[in-house]
């Protein structure tokens, strides 16, 4: 019999909330260890709820079926709020003269989709601003060079952000990686009844991203065009950034590259891992990486329909290592978070510094990696204090005093417990 997925929510839904919620069938007979039937998101509401207790205005920013307006819906039912959802019709009437309608109320005030009405930045802040005000406002909005621009020129001082994504493996169990790295983090590719279907959703959400989100957001580009750079990209996945070679290949100029490039970054489709160089000897690489974000919607555009699809693929190293990046970035703060890299081929997937120390991570698709030279050379390039390789198996062990190999779960659990001092 199967089981149903339902949002830990008990207001009701509108239809786009539909697409956000964890209301869906899936067939639970042939799956072992199925997850729970509400996914603990706990480690997001702990950021959000901290962020209104000591900002007037945090805004829950990341792409389209993340999650976001599930996650809003659980934190209102923890305390007094009203909600204002401006895809639906009647709330955006509600707000025709929204300072008459929010400066009187008191608890927190949700409002969905406020890129929609971006006229309501100026208004929050004139109410949040008065001495009688006795709310704080929580805002979600999909990514974009429009709402991060209102927000934090309309907004400065007063907001704080929380960035939103996909499912990760420390809300779904260490088990549950195979899976993710070929269906990605989507609530509904993840928990789809079987990878077609999954293949079936991630399609139509490339679909509806082009050309529905992206001229919503106030892009002025053929959807054809993104669609061919962003499918180009997936090719380039876990490259250094290369303007002239991709836009040579699409017919486009690099000014028009880099456009194109900047909108997937912003709106969470596209992570830009940026280089870290310092004064030594060698001469250093300094320009970005590119990875896509979520490995689901890579393989979607490289047409990768599951997971024997997927490990017979040219591509297979490149995406592992973003999926593994992915995760990793989730536990470190990414503005921490470089890559390295010589002219002379010598390279470090992750360098990073934790508590003084210098730390260096690198992703291998193998079943028994092991030092290398290129990791020898950036051991002692960077002076590296500890060095990680992280590959798809089960056990750890160490390589030298200096390099442990450790399966993504147990370097996400050491990197945890380096981040919290214990």
């Amino acid at each position: 019999m199967a089981n149903i997925l339902r949002c830990n929510c008990e207001a009701p839904c509108s239809d786009r909330d539909n697409e956000n919620t964890f209301n869906i069938r899936i067939d639970t007979t042939n799956i072992k260890g199925i997850i729970p039937a509400v996914i603990d998101r706990q480690e997001y509401i702990y950021q959000a709820e901290k962020a209104i207790s000591r900002s007037p205005i945090t805004a829950l920013l990341g792409p389209r079926q993340c999650g976001k307006t599930t996650l809003a819906r659980v934190i209102c039912k923890r305390q007094p709020s009203t909600y204002f959802d401006l895809e639906s019709q009647t709330d955006l009437r509600r707000l025709a003269n929204p300072e008459m309608i929010l400066a009187p109320l008191s608890g927190l005030v949700v409002i969905d989709e406020i890129q929609t009405k971006p006229d309501l930045f100026a208004t929050l802040r004139v109410v949040v601003d008065k001495p009688e005000n006795r709310c704080s406002f929580l805002i979600l909005g999909s990514a974009s060079p429009q709402v991060i621009r209102n927000v934090s020129e309309t907004l400065a001082g007063r907001v704080e952000f929380v960035d939103m994504a996909g499912f990760d493996l420390t809300e779904l169990g260490a088990n549950r990686w195979k899976q993710l790295w070929v269906r990605g983090g989507f609530p509904r590719s993840f928990l789809a009844t079987d990878d077609q279907d999954s293949f079936a959703w991630r399609e139509g959400f490339v679909r509806t991203f082009l050309q529905r989100d992206i001229p919503q957001l106030g892009i002025k580009i053929p959807a054809q065009a993104i669609r061919r750079f962003w499918t180009m990209l997936a090719h380039y996945h876990g490259q250094i950034w290369n303007a002239s070679r991709i836009g040579s290949a699409l017919g486009i100029n690099d000014k028009t590259a880099r456009s194109y490039l900047d909108i997937l970054t912003e709106t969470f489709m596209i992570q830009q891992l940026q280089p870290w160089y310092e004064n030594i000897s060698k001469r250093q690489v300094k320009s970005p990486k590119i990875y896509f974000r979520d490995t689901g919607l890579l393989h979607s555009l490289l047409d990768l329909r599951d997971f024997h699809a997927v490990t017979g693929h040219p591509q297979v190293g490149a995406s592992w290592e973003g999926f593994a990046m992915e995760q990793i970035m989730r536990t470190l703060r990414p503005s921490q978070v470089f890559y390295w890299a010589t002219y002379g081929g010598a390279e470090l997937d992750i360098f990073t510094v934790i508590n003084g120390k210098r730390y260096g991570i690198e992703f291998k698709f193998s079943e028994a990696p092991g030092k290398t030279k290129s990791t020898a050379i950036a051991i002692d390039s960077l002076k590296i204090d500890r060095l990680l390789i992280v590959y798809p198996g089960e056990k750890s062990w160490p390589v030298s005093e200096t390099i442990s190999v450790y399966p993504i779960s147990k370097a996400i659990k050491f990197l945890v417990g380096l981040t919290k001092g214990t």
